[in-house]
């Protein structure tokens, strides 16, 4: 089963409303997808979503890594996976989001070989999942408004990305909670956005009103490891690592300070699937639960982080996936449900996607 051409496309799709967090604003998804093909009709399919300001990738150079990759892998064999993925990780350091996006369509070529969805073939057998929906950053009364339309369709969840001022995020957080009752569990993201000073005193004043959040993620920017460390010696809100982990090194380091209850796994930060399975193992050494997590993906990246997410149910146990509820339309068939808050697996092979 030999790689016969490697290409890629865009995937735009209009949001429903605007993505807005402490980092940045988006209206529509620009997304690179991956297409690998093999001689015997195979095709496997990746996508990365550019996130500039966290990855520091854009679609440029996403493909510019691509297109350099690409003739170490054309002529190969699938079965040569292993090394496969080291001509992958090897070439080019960093440009992780790119390096997941022909991770993921390897493991679907794989998958697809071996007739078998990638959960499956990865070990797992958990097929229903449900995730949060984010409620965007703004004035609070939209954020209010957000928040009941969420509920409404079904949501038990949110995740509110906070993060501008500390004062003005402890006003809206106080608001939403009278708003939304005790039965909704808030999520809470700042993007990096404060200081660990402002952060403790920030959860403070909520939790001296009795709410405690299912964690506080991200408060610090993400090279403040011992700010993470002072928040978590000082509040009762779990605290969820995402910027500050890429690497399983990243992560080691936080786990031996105890400087985070959680650590949130995307693909678009460990490069890929490989990675992420050995972070959810490393943390699970730890006693540590994860969330899998993603960026402004489309369903091709978002059902990779689902079929992850089940093969590592056990340390897995919280899901952030949410993107494809956030398009208004996209042009991707899968065998996948995405109905909201539930993401149902399905026993096709592969990741369960193509292009239509």
């Amino acid at each position: 089963m030999k790689i016969t051409a490697i290409r890629t496309t865009l995937l735009k799709a209009p949001l429903k409303t605007p993505f807005v967090t402490a980092l940045r604003r988006v209206e529509a998804l620009e997304d690179l997808v991956v297409i690998i093909e093999c001689d015997n009709g195979l095709v496997g399919y990746g996508e990365g979503a550019p996130t500039p300001q966290i990855t520091g990738e854009t679609i440029g150079s996403m493909m510019a890594t691509i297109e350099f990759i690409k003739p170490h892998l054309l002529g190969r064999e699938i079965e040569d996976f292993d090394g496969l993925l080291k001509v992958v990780h090897t070439l080019i350091v960093k440009n992780t989001t790119a390096k997941s996006a022909l991770e993921i369509a390897l493991y679907d070529l794989k998958a697809k070989a071996q007739k078998l969805p990638l959960f499956r073939m990865l070990g797992g057998s958990q097929t229903v999942f449900t995730t949060d929906i984010t409620i965007s950053m703004g004035d609070t009364q939209q954020m209010i408004t957000d928040s009941l339309h969420a509920v409404g369709l079904g949501y038990k969840t949110l995740k509110i990305k906070i993060g501008e001022n500390p004062q003005k995020d402890a006003e809206r957080i106080i608001a939403l909670h009278e708003a939304l009752g005790k039965d909704i569990t808030l999520r809470l993201d700042a993007n990096q956005g404060w200081r660990a000073e402002d952060a403790v005193k920030l959860l403070h004043t909520i939790e001296n009103k009795d709410i405690v959040a299912e964690f506080i993620e991200q408060p610090v920017p993400a090279d403040d490891i011992e700010g993470l460390k002072y928040i978590k010696e000082r509040v009762q809100t779990p605290l969820l690592a995402d910027e500050s982990i890429f690497s399983l090194k990243d992560a080691k380091k936080l786990l031996e300070m105890q400087a985070i209850d959680y650590v949130n796994i995307k693909l678009a930060k460990t490069a890929g699937i490989t990675e992420a399975l050995k972070l959810a193992d490393l943390a699970k050494e730890f006693g540590v639960k994860c969330m899998m997590g993603c960026m402004l993906e489309g369903p091709i990246a978002v059902a990779a982080g689902v079929h992850v997410a089940s093969a590592k149910a056990d340390v897995i146990t919280m899901l952030d996936l949410d993107a494809v509820s956030l398009l208004a339309s996209h042009p991707v068939q899968t065998s996948i449900v995405f109905n909201e808050s539930e993401i149902i697996l399905s026993d096709g092979s592969g990741l369960g996607v193509s292009l239509c």
